[in-house]
């Protein structure tokens, strides 16, 4: 499954394909992007090997036909009537069966940005890459949403926004049912600032003290909020960022160890070793090795 879907896009070792829309690199062009599964998959012979969004959120719907999809390092099976939640930054890749038809709304990160509000915590539960079934209320907003974005009427992008957002707060419903168990936290300011300055550091191999100096506060107080709203300090979810980092690297391209422990700020191969080991209980090669076998 994984070798199958590397393709000759990482054949050559490079990083993992980072697009808008599958096989393109351009900005979405509009409040939101509407296009059916069947279209799509047609110019890619039913086949989208794993790539990742950086600033786009995709939401599929399936009718007919189904498939399986690769979410991270996780495969999920695909049946008629199912919801898919692809965050940003989320690798994934699809295999339909062919004449499979459904929809997919992408949304970009600052559309999410206007509609979500930090304080509800609807931003954390849509964070996380899942499946799900489609309810009533899914299929109808994203029936009016087509309908929206093909026409060119007075307040068109108001109205888009606002179904969008709509769609968001039933799409996190879902989700939140289906993760009960899991409850997520509410977004804090401070802890929102800090998870964006993560994403654009952590092949850096910044420090608390690093983020904390940009963040103005101290590294003390930093890791007490991140502690607070994951159980986690400060140091635990950089390096944590760090390792899923590693792992999608490791699953989903041919990097040599070596490579991708450059690729992510450490100056010996040897000491990503440990890290990684320490955080898996698996070096790099024994991680990489079991997943080939299927494991």
């Amino acid at each position: 499954m994984y070798e199958s879907n590397m393709g000759a896009e990482n054949a050559n070792g490079t990083r993992i394909a980072n697009f808008n829309l599958f096989g393109e690199a351009g900005e979405l062009p509009d409040v939101v992007h509407c296009e059916t599964i069947e279209i799509r998959s047609q110019l890619h012979d039913w086949v989208f090997r794993p790539h990742r969004h950086a600033r786009l959120h995709q939401l599929l719907l399936l009718d007919d036909g189904g498939g399986r999809a690769v979410l991270e390092e996780r495969t999920h099976a695909l049946r008629p009537g199912t919801l898919v939640n692809v965050p940003a930054g989320c690798v994934h890749g699809f295999t339909f069966l062919r004449d499979t038809t459904g929809w997919v709304v992408t949304l970009s990160s600052e559309l999410l940005d206007e509609v979500l509000r930090a304080d509800e915590g609807l931003r954390p539960v849509l964070a996380r890459p899942a499946v799900a079934r489609r309810d009533a209320h899914h299929r109808y907003l994203v029936g009016r949403i087509f309908h929206e974005h093909g026409q060119r009427g007075f307040g068109r992008a108001h109205v888009l926004r606002a179904l969008a957002a709509l769609l968001l707060g039933h799409v996190a419903r879902t989700l939140q049912d289906l993760h009960r168990s899991d409850m997520p936290r509410a977004d804090n300011p401070l802890l929102v600032r800090f998870e964006r300055l993560l994403e654009e550091n952590f092949r850096n191999r910044w420090g608390v003290a690093d983020y904390a100096g940009r963040l103005s506060v101290s590294p003390t107080h930093l890791s007490r909020v991140t502690r607070a709203a994951t159980g986690l300090s400060a140091a635990r979810v950089i390096e944590e960022r760090v390792i899923r980092e590693a792992r999608r690297q490791l699953v989903f391209t041919n990097l040599g160890i070596s490579q991708i422990a450059y690729l992510l700020g450490f100056g010996d191969p040897a000491h990503f070793s440990r890290v990684f080991s320490r955080a898996t209980g698996l070096s790099p090669r024994a991680f990489r090795a079991q997943i080939e076998r299927g494991g």
